[in-house]
Parts: structure tokens; C-alpha cells; sequence
């Protein structure tokens, strides 16, 4: 067994090692890596449970705010259209959570996704930094319920003592004891059971819905009543031109983040290559669809600049001698907060478990309760840390860090597709169980020229794998005049253009924001970010995808049109959005993600499950396994 290559030891060193487990990346199935000991989560959802997940999650109470602030500084009448784009970006993303949930069915969202097709760096990466929004986000929600809360019972002093906000003396600290029972309580439903909490989660959100239906309806009604008073306007349908439309629509696309929360409960879906894309699509159509009819109805009651920023739905009814439809508007917006709040606590838990199960994070974390079938240890975590931030501290000014999560995550999984399709693992880690089956299978005649292909994920590149049909292929593709590459060349060009891309994206992306720099500067980086682009996109569009995208992973799923343009576009759209996040946000999420370094050198990297593992080529991993089948059999 000379020729095996342990993934921390070759190098001769040991930074080289640790820049090796950086780039080592594990295959589909959790069971084959070794993980078969984990108990599995129950598979219980459906299509409706993953749309009341999926609407419950995107509908928070922003849809009761935004509507206001971005009409009156941005859009104006033209909200319903920013709403409309702000969807399509999101369905962009949606369509490679879509592909990649129905392919590799398993808890951890973008984590597990970046792990397959990245790398075990930047998981560690996208998965630090979900922990971080799904804790913010649950804080910020959970904090926000309270004064909306009170308004139901009279005012800022209608809670009763023991829930209402108090200032503790001597300290500029307001505790919030009602947002941190709240958290508890969504806690205990979710260790009650994925079904439990979701059959609670869709009653919530079905009360929120019927209250923006009401919104739609009355409010049409009282529109054709009235005139739309909000479209007879001298300034036209765009006040703020087109581009306002656009600045609108980049405001409003953080209203819909909430459906990658169900690529989440992958593995606790019954059906997830037929139900997984159906939920994520079902669900983002209803809230747009929601989003852009109440957009349409409030605007035309109240002229745009007359908005109350703060309470525009229910300042447009209360304009016109409906006081009673507040508490109804109010009692929806808790609602939206209740179940935003379940929608954000319910992911935090299956990434902590599969970070766990992966090595990196305490195996304490992966463990699974034998009645519920859920990560009762993980939750518990998850719930105790998001109810301490929101007792103690207004996260409010935190919120923007939320984003930077959701934005690294969405770029990832477009970046994940493209790999897939065109540079897609070839080599398999084999757990350390199974290593001393390694030479046996690698003499089995037809097998011999597998097992000179064993090595670390590195090597995946240089090891073409062209059978007797691509190269008849080949020949005929020949034949007929076409400039064909090898496959070993193919997957080259593949990688580089994908960089090329990526990199290009994000000079374009940091140029057109940066305002402030000298011209002389801006321009030829813009140039630079749109030729790279440009070539990646060519170039990826005149190769061929590669054979194996059809059996990697689980087939017979969903899978994501018009690659490569829609993943680039969907990158680029996603790094212009993290570039104008701000300085003082990602100085803040800088310092927790510095603190994930220091986790995962001193940690994760040692303990990681890959941390011993040998990679072999696909055909071989395969024989191996089925040898080992026979075997314990």
C-alpha cells in the first residue's frame, strides 16, 4: 500500500497539511462517509409542510415595514415591480438550491453542498457564518414580538410586569423577558418533533396569510371605493426613475430570504427529489405573489410620500376610518414574528448536527433523540444562546450581519452547481475501516487502473477518466470537425473558468460600488471584473458539462436550467449585494469569523472524519463498497 496518500501527512510538513484539509472535500451520503453509527432523522415532511416552512420562514414582519420605507425613498408606485425583480434574483438562487437539495439529500444546507463540491475550508466557512445569522436572526426576530405584542393589549404598558421590558438600573441594558420565554417555547415545540413543530408552524403562518388576504382584499375594495388615489399622481409610476425601481428592488430582496431554510430539513423529507423543489418553488411564488399584491393595494390607498414609514399598512386603513383592521394588521405582524422566529431556529440545530457529524464541531451536538427524532442536544443550544442575546441585548444594530450569512450561502451553492457540472468530484474518501480493502479490490482484473488512482482530493484533476465510449465519442465528434478537448483538459479549463468567473464577479461587483474612487481606478477595474466574466461565460458555454453531473449523487431530481448563465448571474447578483453591505457590518462579521478560523485550526482540522481518510477514483470507491457489502453479508 504504497501508494496511499494520508491527507494530513503528505507534504512533508505540516502547514502543507493544513493547507490540504482545507481543499479535502467528503462525498454525498453522510452513511458512506463512515456515519452510519448516527441515527437518522425521521422522514415525515411533504410538500405542505415544506411550504408552510418555506412561507412561514420568508414572511416575517418585514413585508408590514418594508413596504413604507422602500416606497417612499425608492420605488414609489413601482413597488409591485421591485418586489417582482427582487423575486426572480431570488428564484435564481432557488433553482441551485433546488438542484443540490434534491442531489444530496442531507441536513446542512449550503454547508453540506460547499463540503461535497468546495471544500472543507469553506464549509467550515459557510457553516460558522450561518450559526452566526440563524442566532442573530431568531434574537432580532424574538426581540422585535414584544412591542408589537403590546399594542394588541393597549399600548407600550399593556404587557403585564413580568413580560414587559425593564431597564436594569445602573446599566444601559433593557432586558426583554417576553422575547426570551418566546424562544423557549419555540424551542420546546421543535424538540417535540420536525412534524410537531411544523403542524405549529403552519397554523401561525396561516393566520398571517389570512391577515395580508384581508390586507388584498380590503383594501382593493376600498381602493375602487376611493380612486386609487395612489396612482393619480403628477410625478408618473417611477419618481425616483428606474433606477430607484432597481435600488427598491435590492432592498426587498432580503424579504425573501427564509426558503433555504428547507434545504435544511433535507433529510427529514419523505420524497426530497420530487418534493424538495417543489416546496422551495411553491413556497417562493406565494410570497412574492403576497408581497406584490399587498404592495399594489397600499400603494394605491396612500400616495407614496404620505407613507408612514413605521406602520404603512396600518396607517393606509386608518386613513380611511378603519381603526378596528389595525389589530388585525398587528396580530398578523405577530404572527410573521412567531413564525420567522421558528423559521430560524429550525436550521441552526441540523447544521450544528451535521458539522458534528462531519468532526468538527463536539459529537455532543449530533446526537438525535431516539423518540423525536430530532437533534434535542442542538436545539437546546441553539435555543438557550438566541434567548440570553435577546434578554439581554437590542441585536437590532446586528440585523445587517444576518445578511452577509444568507449572501455567502447563496453565492456558494451557485458556485457549488457550476462545479458540479463541469469539475464534479472524481475521487471518493474511504473511512479508515475500509482501508485494508483497498489493495485487495485493486487487483481485481478490469479494476487495475483504478488503483493507481488513489490520493488526496488534489490529485482529482490530473487523473482523466475517459472510457472506451467517450473515446469513440471522441472520434466521431472528430470525425464530423468538431475542436474537442481531452477530459483531462476539459475539467482544467472548467476549474480556471470558474475562478475566472468568481473573480471577475467580484471585481465588477466592488468597482460599480465603490463610488468614491478615482475614475482612473474604477473604470479599468470594471473593465477587468466584466472581461473575466465575460470569458468564463464563454468559455464554460463551449465546453461540454461533464458525464458524470448524471449519476453524481441522488438522480432523477430537479435540475437547475440554463447553466452556466443562470448560476453567474445569480453569483454576480449575490456579490453586488454583499459588497454594499457596508464597512462597519462586515468589520463585525469579521472579528466572527476570525474566531471560526481559531475554531477550526485548533479543533475542527484535527477531528475532522476526513482527517485519515484516503481518496480513491469513483469506480473504485464503488467496487470497494460492494465488496465490503458482500462481505457482511
Amino acid at each position: 500500500m504504497g501508494f496511499l496518500v494520508d491527507t494530513q501527512k503528505e507534504g512533508g510538513g505540516h502547514s502543507w497539511g493544513c493547507v490540504r484539509s482545507l481543499v479535502r472535500r467528503k462525498q454525498v451520503d453522510s452513511a458512506a462517509n463512515g456515519h452510519s453509527h448516527h441515527q437518522q432523522l425521521a422522514k415525515a415532511l411533504t410538500v405542505s409542510h415544506l411550504v408552510a416552512i418555506g412561507v412561514g420562514a420568508t414572511i416575517g414582519a418585514g413585508v408590514y415595514i418594508l413596504v413604507g420605507t422602500v416606497a417612499r425613498e425608492h420605488s414609489g408606485p413601482s413597488l409591485a415591480l421591485s418586489f417582482l425583480i427582487a423575486g426572480i434574483a431570488a428564484a435564481l438562487s432557488a433553482f441551485c438550491y433546488a438542484e443540490l437539495s434534491s442531489r444530496c439529500p442531507s441536513a446542512g444546507s449550503a454547508y453540506h453542498y460547499s463540503y461535497i463540491c468546495v471544500g472543507e475550508g469553506v464549509a467550515w466557512l459557510i457553516g460558522w457564518a450561518l450559526i452566526l445569522e440563524y442566532t442573530i436572526g431568531g434574537s432580532a426576530v424574538a426581540r422585535g414580538i414584544s412591542p408589537n405584542l403590546a399594542l394588541i393589549f393597549g399600548g407600550e404598558d399593556g404587557l403585564p410586569s413580568i413580560l414587559a421590558r425593564h431597564q436594569i438600573p445602573g446599566l444601559d441594558v433593557v432586558v426583554d423577558p417576553c422575547a426570551a420565554i418566546l424562544v423557549f417555547i419555540v424551542t420546546g415545540f421543535l424538540c417535540l418533533g420536525i412534524k410537531e413543530s411544523t403542524f405549529a408552524q403552519g397554523i401561525v403562518t396561516a393566520v398571517n396569510v389570512c391577515v395580508l388576504l384581508f390586507v388584498i382584499v380590503a383594501g382593493s375594495y376600498l381602493g375602487f371605493k376611493t380612486g386609487w388615489a395612489g396612482y393619480e399622481l403628477p410625478t408618473g409610476f417611477f419618481p425616483f426613475g428606474v433606477d430607484g425601481m432597481f435600488a427598491g428592488a435590492a432592498t426587498v430582496f432580503f424579504a425573501f430570504i427564509g426558503f433555504d431554510s428547507l434545504a435544511s430539513t433535507a433529510e427529514e423529507v419523505k420524497n426530497p427529489q420530487r418534493d424538495l423543489p417543489i416546496g422551495i418553488g411553491l413556497a417562493l411564488f406565494l410570497c412574492c405573489s403576497l408581497y406584490m399584491m399587498v404592495s399594489i393595494v397600499i400603494v394605491g390607498l396612500v400616495p407614496y410620500y404620505a407613507m408612514d414609514p413605521d406602520t404603512p399598512i396600518s396607517s393606509a386603513f386608518a386613513s380611511h376610518d378603519m381603526q378596528w383592521a389595525v389589530y388585525l394588521i398587528t396580530l398578523g405582524a405577530v404572527m410573521a414574528l412567531c413564525s420567522a422566529l421558528m423559521g430560524s431556529l429550525l436550521p441552526q440545530p441540523r447544521i450544528l448536527m451535521a458539522m458534528a457529524r462531519d468532526g468538527l464541531l463536539p459529537s455532543l451536538f449530533s446526537d438525535v433523540n431516539r423518540r423525536t427524532q430530532v437533534p434535542v442536544k442542538a436545539t437546546l443550544a441553539t435555543g438557550f444562546c438566541a434567548a440570553t442575546l435577546s434578554f439581554f441585548l437590542d441585536v437590532s444594530q446586528l440585523a445587517g450581519m444576518v445578511s452577509v450569512g444568507t449572501l455567502l450561502a447563496f453565492t456558494m451553492v451557485a458556485i457549488s452547481v457550476l462545479i458540479l457540472r463541469y469539475v464534479p468530484p472524481d475521487e471518493l474518501p474511504l473511512p479508515a475501516s475500509l482501508h485494508e480493502r483497498i489493495d485487495s479490490v485493486s487487483f481485481i482484473p478490469g479494476e487495475t487502473k483504478s488503483s493507481n488512482h488513489v490520493g488526496t482530493s488534489s490529485n482529482s484533476t490530473k487523473q482523466p477518466l475517459i472510457s472506451e465510449n467517450d473515446a469513440s465519442v471522441m472520434e466521431k465528434q472528430e470525425a464530423l470537425g468538431f475542436w474537442v478537448l481531452s477530459e483531462e483538459n476539459r475539467r482544467k479549463v472548467g476549474g480556471w473558468s470558474i475562478m475566472f468567473t468568481c473573480i471577475g464577479a467580484f471585481l465588477l461587483s466592488y468597482s460599480a460600488s465603490s463610488l468614491n474612487f478615482p475614475g482612473f481606478i474604477r473604470y479599468p477595474l470594471c473593465g477587468i471584473g466584466g472581461s473575466l466574466l465575460l470569458a468564463g461565460l464563454i468559455a464554460l458555454s463551449s465546453i461540454d458539462q461533464d458525464d458524470a453531473r448524471h449519476t453524481f449523487g441522488h438522480s432523477g431530481g430537479f435540475i437547475c436550467p440554463l447553466v452556466p448563465l443562470l448560476p453567474i448571474i445569480c453569483i454576480l447578483i449575490n456579490m453586488y449585494l454583499l459588497v454594499n453591505l457596508g464597512s462597519a457590518t462586515w468589520a463585525r462579521v469579521s472579528v466572527w469569523l476570525v474566531i471560526g478560523v481559531l475554531v477550526y485550526v485548533f479543533y475542527g482540522r484535527k477531528n475532522s472524519s476526513l482527517a485519515n481518510a484516503v481518496y480513491v477514483t469513483t469506480a473504485h470507491a464503488e467496487e470497494i463498497y460492494r465488496e465490503h457489502e458482500a462481505s457482511l453479508a
